[in-house]
């Protein structure tokens, strides 16, 4: 089979159990779709096709025996490059850990390994994952598929594109302020990002540690849901995971969603909203109408502030986390005669123009006098803007919104402007701020552009999420569509 990087983990699932294919031949396959597409996309860091091989061979063993598979065995899937595996370095994306290569799998990777998943490598970002295009990556910048004078999105852009162009069948991403959802809707796919605390962060290198979240990149909705259920649950490797039941993410797939109240938030409809992006939207309520669900605007009144409080508080984490990058412990070392000559020239060298912003500017927020005047005021206003969540969620079922106020924009158009870059995540940032889950899917297409639309729901309610975004799918078929790279 010539098009096996066209297909879902569910429908790889069923042609391993069939024996149609095996896990050799399709890792085979998609290695030889990464050579041919890699050139054009580059969406890896570090490609690991002996190690994708020898996990394959693993699966077909057990194929062979007639023993019984999880449905990820065998699937090849690749990891945001801030996501550490074991004895493949994980670079970060950044000069600071070019590299390091961990002692050990982030619990996300450990999980996926004990379904069989096959690993075909460690993909592109933005540096520490801070930014909204892969133009801040130390090495390279990813290209979208769909339009390689575009960007992927970011921070998880290389796994996006990587996605879309059919060069894995899934990845994991970090979503801090939308990275895996924004990148998601400017790459026509689906990106989730799961309610605080429901998947282990143990091994992602921290950033903003109380907005990070692992998160999902898929072909369709039901791979999200497959994906979810291999690596969710609570870790006591990692405080901030949470210890609730988790169900089966597939069981509600496919279930109407008939008197479901699905709420507009009418601060996402502003100016900045291009009238292309809501028209898709306006469709998008049309879809769910003829779906028998109840849409309405409603209003989360604070969350115009979203922007200027996750600026403030991940600045604030990332100038605390990053402290760590001293050229001591691990990473970079500049050697020097003295110590501060050391600390200076290795951050210096190490650290990117963006990176050095926000720590800066995180530094500053933390400083004496200014600590209460700018910190502590960003956090009592997430309160407010989570409070707005738990108000709307006593009337709406779930919210509806764009992913993104535009379609992925051209390479060079924002990167000397930082703020407008994150602008592009104005609708995404509020999620990370209350804890809640999210999900972008594909609405359509504006200009041969793809444009995702969101949807937010209360606190673990990712079944009924993945139920209307599957609703939504099958009624739209916009995840059926691929980019043709020409390859």
């Amino acid at each position: 089979m010539n098009d096996l990087h066209t297909k879902t983990a569910h429908e790889l699932h069923g042609l391993l159990g069939k024996k149609a294919i095996s896990a050799t031949e399709l890792t085979r396959a998609l290695i030889e779709r990464n050579q041919a597409a890699e050139p054009l996309v580059q969406a890896f860091i570090t490609p690991t096709p002996e190690i994708a091989l020898a996990e394959a061979t693993r699966v077909d063993a057990r194929l062979h025996a007639g023993e019984p598979v999880t449905p990820l065995a065998g699937v090849p899937l690749a990891y945001k490059d801030n996501i550490c595996t074991a004895g493949v370095r994980t670079t970060c994306a950044s000069k600071m850990l070019a590299n390091f290569v961990p002692p050990y799998d982030a619990t996300a990777v450990a999980k996926l390994k004990a379904t069989g998943a096959v690993m075909l490598g460690k993909l592109n970002m933005d540096e520490f994952a801070l930014g909204a295009s892969t133009e801040n990556s130390a090495f390279f910048p990813s290209r979208n598929p769909w339009d390689r004078n575009r960007v992927p999105g970011g921070s998880s852009g290389g796994a996006a594109a990587a996605v879309a162009a059919g060069e894995v069948v899934y990845a994991l991403g970090s979503d801090t302020g939308g990275s895996v959802r924004q990148p998601a809707a400017f790459c026509g796919i689906v990106g989730l990002k799961p309610t605080y605390g429901a998947v282990s962060r143990y091994g992602v290198v921290s950033v903003a540690s109380s907005l990070d979240q692992v998160g999902t990149l898929t072909r369709d909705v039901r791979d999200c849901a497959l994906v979810l259920n291999a690596i969710c649950g609570q870790d006591p490797l990692d405080s901030t995971s949470a210890p609730v039941e988790h169900p089966d993410y597939t069981a509600l797939l496919g279930q109407p969603v008939t008197g479901w109240r699905i709420g507009i938030p009418k601060e996402y409809l502003g100016a900045e909203l291009d009238p292309q992006v809501r028209a898709i939207l306006e469709n998008a309520v049309k879809v769910l109408t003829g779906l028998g669900a109840e849409v309405a605007e409603c209003s989360l009144p604070h969350t115009e502030y979203s922007l200027p409080v996750y600026s403030l508080i991940t600045a604030a984490e990332v100038s605390s986390n990053l402290a760590r990058y001293d050229g001591v412990r691990f990473g970079l070392r500049v050697e020097e005669a003295d110590l501060e000559t050391m600390f200076r020239k290795t951050r210096a060298a190490g650290f990117g123009p963006e990176v050095k912003r926000r720590i800066l500017l995180g530094t500053h927020i933390l400083s004496a006098g200014y600590y209460e005047a700018y910190y502590l005021e960003a956090l009592k206003v997430r309160t407010l803007i989570r409070r707005d969540f738990d108000q709307v969620f006593r009337r709406f079922d779930l919210l509806l919104s764009p992913t993104s106020p535009t379609v992925a924009f051209k390479f060079g158009e924002r990167s000397t402007d930082t703020l407008e870059t994150d602008r592009s995540g104005v609708y995404t940032l509020a999620a990370n701020l209350a804890g809640i889950p999210a999900i972008s899917v594909n609405g359509g297409f504006a200009a041969g552009l793809p444009v995702g639309v969101q949807f937010m729901g209360k606190p673990f309610a990712e079944p009924q999420l993945l139920q209307v975004a599957y609703a939504f799918e099958q009624a739209t078929q916009g995840h059926r569509p691929l980019p043709d790279l020409g390859v």
